[in-house]
């Protein structure tokens, strides 16, 4: 297992879109844990990538997402269930020279699983965040998960992966992220 280091980390947001989180069954949190971690990524400037499958019939990024995040983020209109069967954000995933991915989003049993899995298989060390992540049905939730665990990704929740890019108490933006959750 291996401790987020925010210097060597890529945040990608998957589908956060009205109609998809509108239609899951943990909305509130998801949407609340996605909005932690993309605060804590404008503050800790580590790069994010945020796709939306078929932006002109399940809309964009939820705006409470959006709004969140800085000038560290980038937007990809995709239609492949895996982020990175799209040429643009495979490059932009390879061109970022980061080793460790954190991903998070909507369907976790589709596209969050199926980027995941192609991640791993491409050699990144994957991080899901769980708490931000959801499906339209809790089983299905649960078996991506499962899957992706068993595959070799790390799930954390938003806390463990904010305190783990933190390391501590002395970091210089400690205060700023942990208020975050406060």
């Amino acid at each position: 297992m291996s401790i987020l280091n925010e210097n060597d980390s890529l945040i990608i947001i998957i589908d956060m879109q009205e109609k998809l989180l509108g239609a899951s069954y943990t909305r509130e949190i998801a949407e609340k844990k996605a909005g932690i971690v993309a605060k804590a990524s404008n503050i800790l400037s580590i790069p994010v990538l945020v796709t939306e499958q078929y932006p002109k019939g399940l809309g964009n990024t939820v705006d409470s997402v959006k709004e969140s995040l800085g000038q560290n983020a980038r937007f990809f209109e995709k239609a492949s269930f895996s982020a990175l069967d799209e040429e643009d954000i495979f490059d932009a995933v390879k061109t970022s020279n980061k080793h460790q991915i954190v991903v998070f989003g909507i369907e976790t049993h589709i596209c969050v699983s199926q980027t995941v899995n192609s991640l791993i298989e491409l050699g990144y060390d994957v991080s899901v965040i769980s708490d931000a992540c959801s499906a339209r049905d809790v089983n299905e939730h649960k078996a991506g998960i499962d899957r992706m665990r068993e595959d070799g990704a790390h799930i954390l929740t938003a806390e463990i992966a904010l305190f783990e890019w933190l390391k501590t108490s002395k970091h210089p933006n400690f205060k700023e992220v942990q208020n975050l959750i406060k």
